[in-house]
């Protein structure tokens, strides 16, 4: 008897498609439907554009496994306006490559489990392993324009060579690439999947749906695995299964293990203990991810497992607790024997669920939930709210008076004896102008650069409703123009489950307001946007710095100005080598550019060490970027969009204040070679620079780079 299992018809199978529409469920990445500014087929000529028709898209129209398990798959290569590609590339411009994946999720279990497997000898243990993978030696028939049908070598057999089994949940994949490098326009790819039972029925909700590529791109932007050609998480979890193993290190790539051991990476307890946690790839390439530092608080698995992507068991890391996926963060707990345990063996996942229910009554108890709260955003903390109500006095020689309002979550007000002592704090900061912070003089007094800050509490003026008034202490220079800022930022101290075994100390912090006003009458501009705070919380989840002080873009760029640097805080650096080396510029752009670029400021025989509050050692040559590039690189800089808005990368700051940075070739250094020389690092790219840059009139490099022009930088960094 042959089993017919559809996953799409086509229209030429008429009423067939109404019959098993229900049935399907697509679960690859949404697909790209035209170019845009970031991609280098944009500015390819229109005849190139025309005549090559680049883009790659793949699609599934039916899947079918006979009685005796021959698997076939029906499917069509397209560009990305649907119009029909020849996969020899002979018809259309570029062969494409096309591999084929399917897999079953065995009755009474969770993960899939692989018809397609391969041998892997380890050339440095010996040891071989079974890893699932593609499908190879099939033949492939053409039916129509762009359509084909592939014939698995592989025959359907199921788990311990068991019969294959039509009741279960099946879900076919594809993956491929379109070479286009003749043209210089790269390789495309895509892939698809598509999930089904062959025996006809519902998909069964249990399919493992855990998490959605959308909530990967937060951070990775685009996945692009193993050369560039796996695009989604629903396609990764084919073979990433239980299946499949490291033999050269031992190490399961099983997804729910290594893609929680990746990303911990030095907060892995066997990491800390001196094992590096690495996968021998392809080629024998060694990845190391024991440097990985989680930009996002890793106790937060919300962050990853969202609700909100329609994923059907995005519950199921609170829900449905296993050894090998907890285990896999805390690798410090041998569930055989008890250690790390409370001593207490567990030889199944059975009863995980007993003692680590979802929540429990209190924070940072055993519930799932609960070992896993963060205490600076505690629910218990009462909170604390600011807002900026007026600047009066705000003008040009004089002493600025700021009412504002503070607090707690319930609209309490909160007096300024709430916010002293301990952790309690609140500061006030004044700066300008917004054309470009940084070399303001607020007096000979003041230590900062181009900002100073105040304490409010001694003097301000409050009411029982938390309405304050503060004047400051330093006055508006003289001789300003243009427009100010003043910026508030406030935190709490809180003593968590007082008087129990589980007591600690944290803090909270305020959400940041600033405030803009002229000191000249003229029009009141605010400081130009560049990056937004929500992008680099697509990344950091809630990104809070300086003991949950600031936590927003428009107060960061106050202080982090082209003329501050770590220099207050050198001479009592807990290193010894940062006491005698310069200080280091803190300007945002510079900054920033430099921190995420990370590990290849090493690999260029650079550094970044900012000595921080407590003469804190901070080396971010550490940080590996995770936006990956078309072939999966992790550290794609060249995304400028991840932070940027409104294309402001394009938008240079020539003209702007020059930066003071003591470590860098060239000190002072104009504000846009700053800027693209934080990702830039090479002499040459600084000479070039340099070049381009007049005594008297400045820099250049807008001739060149601005939106628009020859080598416009959304451009120049397009498709890398």
């Amino acid at each position: 008897m042959r089993i017919r299992s559809s996953v799409l018809a086509v229209s030429r199978y008429g009423a067939g498609l109404m019959l098993v529409a229900s049935a399907v469920v697509l679960m690859s990445a949404p697909k790209k439907t035209e170019f845009t500014i970031h991609d280098k087929e944009y500015y390819a000529s229109p005849n190139v554009v025309n005549f090559v028709r680049p883009g790659l898209s793949i699609k599934i129209v039916s899947a079918n496994i006979a009685s005796d398990g021959t698997i076939s798959v029906d499917y069509k290569l397209s560009d990305p306006k649907g119009l029909p590609l020849d996969q020899n590339g002979i018809l259309t411009p570029g062969t494409i490559a096309v591999s084929f994946l399917l897999a079953y999720i065995p009755k009474g279990q969770t993960q899939f489990y692989s018809y397609a497997t391969r041998i892997q000898t380890s050339p440095i243990t010996k040891v071989t392993a079974i890893q699932a993978g593609a499908d190879s030696g099939g033949t492939t028939k053409q039916v129509g324009d762009g359509e084909y049908v592939y014939t698995f070598r592989t025959k359907a057999v199921g788990q311990n060579n068991a019969p294959w089994d039509p009741t279960a949940t099946h879900r076919i994949g594809l993956y491929g690439s379109r070479n286009l490098t003749e043209f210089d326009l790269g390789t495309n790819y895509d892939d698809e999947t598509a999930t089904w039972v062959p025996a006809g029925g519902p998909i069964p909700s249990d399919n493992r749906d855990v998490i959605r590529t959308a909530s990967c791109n937060k951070c990775h932007d685009s996945l692009a695995f193993h050369g560039g050609s796996r695009r989604s998480l629903e396609l990764c979890v084919m073979c990433h299964t239980p299946q499949t193993s490291d033999p050269d290190t031992g190490n399961t790539v099983d997804m729910k293990v290594f893609v929680h051991k990746i990303h911990m990476g030095s907060g892995l307890p066997s990491v800390q203990a001196g094992k590096p946690y690495q996968i021998i790839g392809f080629n024998q390439s060694v990845s190391d991810w024991s440097t990985v530092n989680l930009p996002s608080d890793a106790r937060r698995c919300g962050f990853c497992h969202e609700s909100t992507t329609g994923a059907a068991q995005a519950d199921a890391w609170f829900q449905k607790p296993t050894r090998a996926a907890c285990g896999s963060c805390h690798d410090n707990v041998d569930f055989a024997t008890g250690k790390n345990h409370v001593n207490l063996p567990q030889v199944s996942d059975n009863q995980c669920t007993t003692c680590h229910i979802p929540q429990g009554d209190l924070e940072f108890d055993a519930s799932i939930k609960g070992a896993h709260a963060i205490p600076t955003q505690s629910a218990s903390a009462p909170g604390v709210k600011v807002e900026l109500v007026k600047v009066d006095n705000g003008v040009a020689g004089q002493k600025p008076t700021v009412t504002f309002t503070i607090r707690d979550n319930s609209g309490a007000g909160l007096s300024m004896a709430d916010m002293t002592g301990g952790n309690n704090r609140i500061g006030l900061v004044l700066a300008g102008p917004t054309s470009d912070y940084g070399y303001t003089n607020f007096g000979a007094d003041v230590t900062t650069g181009g900002y100073v800050s105040e304490n409010p509490v001694p003097t301000a003026k409050c009411s029982p409703d938390g309405t304050c008034s503060y004047t400051f202490a330093h006055a508006i220079p003289a001789d300003a123009k243009g427009t100010f800022a003043i910026g508030v930022e406030a935190r709490r101290g809180l003593v968590i489950l007082p008087g129990t075994e589980k007591e600690q100390t944290t803090e909270y912090g305020a959400i940041n307001k600033v405030t803009y006003f002229s000191v000249d009458g003229s029009a009141v501009q605010a400081r130009r946007q560049v990056v937004d705070i929500a992008k680099c919380n697509g990344c950091h989840s809630f990104l809070s710095l300086h003991g949950e002080n600031r936590n927003q873009i428009q107060m960061c760029v106050l202080c982090h100005n082209p003329s501050e640097t770590d220099k207050a805080r050198r001479p009592i650096a807990t290193v010894a080598a940062d006491k005698a080396a310069p200080p280091q510029a803190v300007n945002f752009a510079q900054m920033i550019h430099k921190i995420h670029t990370g590990e290849k400021l090493k690999e260029a025989g650079a550094s970044f060490t900012i000595v921080g509050f407590g003469g804190s050692h901070n080396d971010f040559t550490e940080v590996r970027y995770p936006a990956m590039g078309n072939t999966g690189a992790v550290a794609d800089t060249a995304k400028c969009y991840m932070c940027h808005v409104n294309n402001s990368e394009a938008v240079l700051p020539i003209g702007k204040n020059n930066v003071t940075d003591p470590q860098g070739l060239l000190n002072p250094v104009a504000a846009t070679t700053s800027a693209c020389t934080g990702c830039h690092l090479s002499k040459s790219a600084l000479a070039h620079a340099v070049s381009q840059t007049d005594s008297k009139f400045g820099e250049s490099c807008d001739v060149c780079h601005a939106a628009g022009t020859d080598f416009d930088v959304i451009k120049e960094h397009a498709g890398k």
